[in-house]
């Protein structure tokens, strides 16, 4: 990434400045993800980084895993404030086949089978695959986002892989090879 970095209390505006340009596409794009609209997403985007000039001195070289977490909790205290399901955007096919298909190679999966399979994940696992297979972060980051330790984020993938899996091989549809496969391996 392009943001400067530095010790804690050398962070001013220019270095707000060039972590708000370097990740603020990821930010948006995160929430896009699980709320029902850009304007959402946009708003969330804008409060993470609210809270990240707030506490600036506790943002990390390496900053986007920490913006995930406080947007995911930003999210969480917005969804339980609210005592109501959130208005969670269903995975889009772009995503979708973005995860099915990522470089392209084999069609034989569709959209429709890997929405109906992730539908039937828990929301845990659902989560540790975008983090994984959307955000792009690794095992490490992804664990730094969802407050536990790597090895229980393995773990979380791991389980996750072989639900979906599974939940893929319950399609009826067509022949299928792991959806997953090949995203990043960090285990």
């Amino acid at each position: 990434m392009g943001v400067r970095v530095g010790p804690p209390e050398k962070r001013d505006e220019d270095w707000f400045t060039s972590l708000y340009a370097a990740e603020y596409a990821h930010i948006v794009r995160y929430g896009l993800r699980r709320l029902a609209d850009g304007d959402a997403s946009a708003e969330l985007a804008q409060e993470v980084f609210v809270v990240a000039w707030r506490r600036r001195r506790e943002v990390p070289d390496r900053s986007l895993p920490w913006l995930y977490g406080v947007a995911r909790r930003l999210l969480a205290n917005q969804w339980r404030s609210r005592r109501a399901a959130p208005d969670v955007l269903p995975i889009t096919d772009a995503d979708l086949a973005r995860v099915a298909h990522p470089s392209g190679a084999d069609s034989t999966v569709g959209v429709a089978d890997v929405r109906a399979a992730l539908a039937t994940l828990n929301d845990v696992d659902q989560e540790i695959l975008r983090l994984i297979g959307w955000e792009e972060l690794t095992v490490s980051e992804a664990a730094q986002v969802l407050g536990c330790t790597r090895a229980t984020a393995a773990v979380r993938l791991h389980r996750a892989r072989r639900r979906l899996t599974e939940a893929m091989s319950d399609q009826p549809v067509r022949p299928q090879r792991p959806v997953l496969a090949s995203m990043r391996e960090d285990l």
